[in-house]
């Protein structure tokens, strides 16, 4: 019976070894997404300020060429 004991312990900790890592490797995945979403966001917020930009610059422009007009 010891040589079945000592097995049923191997395969039991073999389990837990593989169930840990394939969590861990689950966590890995799903911090890798949080990441790319988060990048994402940036990259979002990052060309809304540019567009925001890049509008009151073209408003600034036509104001003061109608400000020319005016003259």
């Amino acid at each position: 019976m010891g040589l079945l004991d000592n097995a049923k312990d191997v395969a039991d900790a073999t389990g837990k070894k593989i169930g840990e890592w394939s969590d861990d490797t689950k966590e890995r995945v799903s911090d890798r997404v949080d990441e790319a979403k988060a990048e994402a966001d940036v990259k979002r917020a990052e060309r809304g300020v540019s567009k925001a930009e890049a509008d009151r610059d073209a408003t600034t422009a036509k104001n003061e060429y109608k400000e020319k007009l005016r003259d």
